[in-house]
């Protein structure tokens, strides 16, 4: 019998939501090839991230914690991904396209010899089992086949739900593997602190453009109103190419996917490389001045007015 693999992605002892995303997603490739769903869990507070796991259908959650992978490199926890799925008899390997997605996921698809499907948004086929994928931005959708005797996953996790509970109670398996380091070593971690949510799992988003024409600008429109929401901030290409923000603010292609509830885009044109990061957002609230601005093309709702003078008076009223 088949079975999945799902790497859950962590942080200070909790599943990030991304990690409820390839549960789904798991659950809808388990549907179609009859598979079974393990959980591996990688790194410190492993354990206590696994506890948070065992209600929702998988049959086992393997932990590894200890030396050598208290904090993420790609070289030991590609050696430990690699240990699993022969202690598991894994045959697809699931996470999300995040940046540790797409730093752990090419590297074990290497060392197994298996065929990748990147960025994968459904499941297709009647007769086999076919992947959907965006490429160029968006503008392309491929239907693939993995030929190899097994496949690596990485979900582009705005086009799947976050699982619910199921009930029951998935069994606990500490693993002991030895994690090669191959030369590399962990120096140091410098992470953005801020009290608002996490941009690429946030409910609700505001993303600025280009239109708010320099950084004091950006953020003098952008916080009163993330604060009003409690939201958070996210901002074009051009923005951040121009220095009006830092480069983990930015959504579009080359930057963060997000889907919220709720995105507002202020000053932004709508450019495709944008489009690409955010159009699967419920709903999507665009001001732009100017009333010809691709953004309106995807938005739910439109207001054709300048920010400065229409997201205050937006504030005050929230």
């Amino acid at each position: 019998m088949s079975t999945i693999l799902v790497i859950a992605e962590h942080q200070d002892g909790a599943p990030k939501k991304s990690t409820f995303q390839s549960i789904e997603f798991a659950r809808q490739l388990a549907a179609r090839t009859g598979a079974t769903i393990n959980l591996a869990v990688i790194g410190a507070g492993a354990a206590a991230t696994a506890s948070q796991l065992v209600g929702y259908g998988a049959q086992t959650v393997y932990t590894v914690e200890g030396a050598g992978v208290e904090k993420y490199l790609a070289q030991p926890y590609t050696g430990v991904v690699k240990g699993l799925i022969d202690a598991s008899g894994a045959t697809y390997i699931v996470a999300t396209a995040s940046t540790y997605g797409k730093d752990l996921l090419p590297r074990v698809a290497a060392v197994t010899g298996w065929g990748m499907v990147a960025d994968c948004t459904a499941l297709v086929g009647d007769s086999e089992l076919l992947y959907k994928r965006p490429m160029y931005a968006g503008n392309i959708l491929a239907t693939v086949r993995c030929t190899t005797p097994g496949t690596v996953v990485a979900i582009r996790a705005s086009e799947f739900d976050a699982a619910q509970e199921t009930g029951g109670a998935s069994a606990v398996q500490a693993v002991e593997l030895t994690a090669d380091a191959a030369g590399s070593s962990f120096v140091g971690f410098e992470g953005v602190v801020s009290e608002r949510p996490d941009l690429g799992e946030a409910e609700v988003v505001v993303a600025g453009g280009r239109g708010l024409k320099d950084g004091e600008n950006f953020f003098s429109i952008m916080n009163p109103m993330a604060d009003a929401l409690g939201a958070a901030i996210g901002a074009s290409r051009a923005a951040v190419d121009s220095g009006f923000c830092p480069n983990d603010m930015q959504i579009g292609q080359t930057g963060k996917v997000v889907a919220p509830g709720l995105y507002f885009a202020v000053a932004i044109s709508g450019a495709i490389q944008h489009l690409a990061g955010m159009k699967n957002s419920k709903c999507i609230v665009a001001i732009n001045k100017d009333p010809e601005a691709p953004i309106f093309q995807v938005s739910d709702y439109g207001l054709v007015a300048d920010a400065f003078k229409a997201v205050p008076e937006l504030v005050e009223k929230l």
